[in-house]
């Protein structure tokens, strides 16, 4: 069974639309995915609805938001009640904090580059959880950049000065909202050292006597070191270990089922989880 647990869909940050994940998923010969857009659920319905077209299994997610200390860090919630006000709050919030943080972005570059808040909306679709990539598109729509690495290698990156920090929740809290919202806490690609600091291991020890689940170990920016140090440290706290893709269609060079996670792993989180698999 091959199993990738981590994408996107142009409900946040991706290129295709959410039943255009799973199609993908089927051609690439996953047999199951989870949905994981940025701070929102919005996808889940459509993604469902193509569970029988392709066949494709889904596990419903959420990549939520947070901080440990000042660093920006990502938990991966799987099959938690989209309803719960636990977490459904504190991801409303941050939701709002990105769409002020986005605007004032384009304030700052529209100072020195012909970019408009209205550029951005051109290539967002409706409801969609605004972020960087949506502005780096517009850059490149307007031949600033020649594409999304780019802009966010430059004019987007944390260094740049039009950079601008958003609202997020501690990872603590977001754990915990998580679990009671029945989900199934995993911390996001968390050696990913191009993304910003990475948080020391004891920062991860207390999140899991917080709740969290488990470690992604496999992915695309994580070294062989990295995969054996974190693989091991998931072994020591007893946490599951997975592997996924971190997909976005076109946005990143991200291919689905690039990295996998076990069957067993599968089945641990299922049986944690509030909401079911989607299953054809």
């Amino acid at each position: 069974m091959r199993i990738d647990l981590h994408t996107h869909s142009t409900v946040s940050d991706g290129t295709e639309p959410p039943a255009r994940v799973l199609a993908a998923a089927a051609e690439a010969g996953l047999d199951v995915v989870a949905l994981t857009d940025h701070d929102t659920t919005a996808g889940w319905a459509e993604a469902a609805d193509a569970v029988p077209v392709t066949g494709v299994a889904l596990v419903r997610g959420t990549e939520v938001s947070a901080l440990v200390g000042g660093v920006s860090v990502h938990l991966l919630s799987y099959l938690q009640d989209p309803e719960h006000p636990a977490l459904a709050t504190l991801i409303a919030r941050t939701r709002e904090a990105r769409q002020h943080r986005g605007r004032e972005i384009v304030e700052r570059l529209a100072v020195d580059y012909p970019i408009t808040w209205a550029d951005v909306a051109a290539v967002q679709q409706p409801g969609t959880v605004v972020g960087r990539p949506h502005i780096a598109d517009a850059l490149v729509v307007l031949g600033v950049v020649p594409d999304r690495s780019a802009a966010f290698d430059g004019l987007l990156a944390g260094r740049s000065r039009y950079y601008v920090p958003y609202y997020a929740p501690e990872a603590v809290d977001v754990v915990q909202a998580i679990r009671a919202a029945g989900g199934v806490p995993v911390f996001a690609h968390p050696g990913a050292d191009g993304r910003g600091r990475v948080v020391p291991d004891r920062v991860i020890e207390d999140l899991v006597e917080a709740g969290l689940a488990g470690l992604e170990v496999d992915h695309r920016d994580h070294d062989a070191a990295q995969r054996a140090r974190l693989g091991e440290l998931a072994r020591r706290l007893g946490v599951l270990a997975t592997g996924s893709s971190d997909y976005h269609g076109a946005g990143k060079p991200n291919r689905l089922g690039e990295n996998l996670t076990a069957p067993e792993v599968l089945g641990r989180i299922e049986s944690e989880g509030r909401t079911p698999v989607v299953r054809a």
